[in-house]
């Protein structure tokens, strides 16, 4: 499989081997499991495949069951739970060795008017001004495992800080960062492409928010954690090729699990999305 500049389309364009189900590989990255994300998107794309076209997606809701393994395929099943007049709904389940890894639930519709408000924008410095993921990871060297600093489908840059940045100042801070984010490569004009390229994207720096407020940072051997549930809804048309401001916040942790929120902002500030996962954070000695 493609890397980097590619690999976003690629990975989303999934094998149909039968009516309803799909098949889906992983990059190769030497990664110990499949990155949450990926399966998000790849499910969503293939609920999305046997929906019409006019019905697009609002919502969805997903879980993870178990690590994914990046050297085998995914096999998705599509299951048509109802055609209404106006929505759709469609459960997908990732199975690999005949388990299930990951289970989703989508619901699309068909374009109607009704009121309309949302939340206003925070400010933020141009995306232009603002240093890649890549590079301002490597401010804090050696504490940064070497797996972030590999060229990703998705382009990164924090305008919060990072949670080494809490790690660094040895103490918790605010639990709220922001990045802006978008596909490396433009994509096709397939609207369920750039939702699901989202998608796969509001996975990658989300938990971060809840890190930042337990001052910790994520390591390779004493800081771990895994998205355990996922939960999206679509707002608005956008291009996941153009910059989209990405804020996230944490509101609790406890249990060795932390809540994170998102929303997420068109340049011209149109609130086009809000996530929210929990997700597993466990701390251990390095020993």
């Amino acid at each position: 499989m493609a890397t980097a500049q590619g690999m976003l389309v690629e990975l989303l364009d999934l094998e149909r081997i039968e009516v309803d189900i799909f098949r889906g590989r992983s990059p190769d990255e030497n990664l110990q499991r499949v990155f949450g994300g990926q399966v998000a998107g790849q499910a969503l794309i293939a609920a999305g495949r046997t929906v019409p076209p006019d019905r697009p997606v609002h919502s969805l809701h997903a879980y993870f069951i178990r690590p994914g393994d990046p050297d085998l395929p995914i096999v998705y099943t599509v299951d048509r739970i109802r055609d209404g007049r106006s929505f759709t709904t469609r459960r997908v389940v990732a199975v690999q060795n005949g388990r299930a890894i990951f289970a989703l639930s989508a619901s699309f519709q068909v374009a109607e008017t009704g009121p309309e408000y949302q939340s206003l924008m925070p400010e933020a410095p141009d995306p232009e001004t603002v240093p890649v993921w890549q590079e301002r990871l490597k401010e804090y060297g050696d504490q940064v495992p070497a797996r972030w600093l590999r060229p990703r489908p998705v382009e990164v840059r924090y305008v919060g800080d990072p949670p080494w940045q809490a790690q660094a100042v040895g103490r918790p801070r605010e639990p709220r960062t922001m990045v802006w984010l978008r596909a490396s490569e433009t994509l096709p004009d397939d609207p369920l492409l750039h939702v699901c390229a989202v998608t796969y994207a509001s996975d990658l720096t989300l938990l971060d928010a809840v890190l930042l407020g337990s001052g910790l940072a994520w390591d390779e051997h004493s800081v771990t954690g895994a998205s355990l549930d996922h939960a999206m809804w679509f707002h608005g048309p956008f291009r996941a090729d153009d910059w989209l401001l990405y804020l996230q916040e944490s509101p609790a942790a406890s249990g060795a699990r932390g809540l994170a929120r998102g929303q997420v902002f068109r340049r011209d500030g149109r609130l086009v999305a809000s996530v929210v996962q929990e997700g597993l954070i466990r701390v251990s000695s390095p020993e």
